[in-house]
């Protein structure tokens, strides 16, 4: 695990922009293809932003093929579709294929929808192993990431598999990847950034004793994979003391 801390969240946007660029680079020139997972929410809303507008010349888009780590239960039509803000922060800058953005299908049951997603990512990879160039996540100050939130069924979940989830704190359904189909990847990536996300970092990372059930993203250590945090030092402050 590499843990990166900066002083402000514009200069982790921007280190983990030329790391994600970095990846794509070396994702396109051994299969000529980068299988790149995205995180919803806020905090990455400046770091696409840098990747279609600042370095957009940067990395050949063609051959870049998008997915969501998780999505919330909303028409694709609302804010909190993490389909629809990628596609106002991060695809319409770029004329990005339809065919080469996976979205997940709310217009299904919660539980349809996961198993059509999964459908749909094996039928990407040809029914080989489902192993991602980079996820990118996020973590909530409750310390739940992509959908993984603390006590609910995905906790536990140990299939390679996206899985429907009801969150009960947010009285709502979510579809998300479980921790075993995260930890398959070559590269994962945790963005967080800001004092409220202090707590949750510090125990997911210095804990010990692990308590899975209370802090999801601990969950995620990635197999034959690199594991990267990018933190400012406000998220990072009871890390650094």
């Amino acid at each position: 695990m590499n843990l990166l801390i900066y002083k402000t969240p514009e200069e982790l946007n921007q280190d983990l922009a030329d790391y994600v660029i970095k990846i794509a680079e070396m994702a396109i020139e051994e299969n000529d293809r980068f299988n790149f997972v995205l995180t919803g929410g806020n905090s990455p809303k400046e770091l696409y932003r840098i990747l279609s507008i600042d370095c957009k010349d940067r990395i050949d888009w063609e051959k870049v093929y998008f997915f969501f780590g998780d999505e919330r239960n909303v028409p694709s039509t609302d804010d909190n579709y993490n389909g629809l803000m990628a596609k106002k922060y991060f695809f319409d800058n770029l004329n990005i294929a339809q065919d080469h953005i996976f979205y997940v299908d709310t217009t299904l049951a919660p539980e349809k929808a996961a198993i059509e997603y999964k459908k749909a990512i094996d039928k990407h990879f040809e029914g080989n192993d489902i192993v991602f160039d980079l996820i990118l996540l996020g973590m909530g100050d409750d310390a739940h990431t992509a959908s993984i939130f603390p006590h609910t069924t995905l906790v536990k979940d140990e299939e390679v598999n996206v899985a429907s989830v009801f969150v009960e704190k947010l009285n709502t359904y979510r579809i998300s990847f479980t921790a075993p189909l995260i930890n398959k990847a070559e590269n994962v990536a945790f963005l967080a950034f800001g004092e409220n996300k202090a707590n949750a970092l510090s125990h997911v990372i210095v804990d010990k004793q692990k308590d899975f059930d209370t802090y999801p993203a601990q969950l995620i250590d990635p197999i034959d994979g690199k594991l990267t945090w990018f933190v400012d030092e406000a998220a990072a402050k009871l890390i650094e003391s």
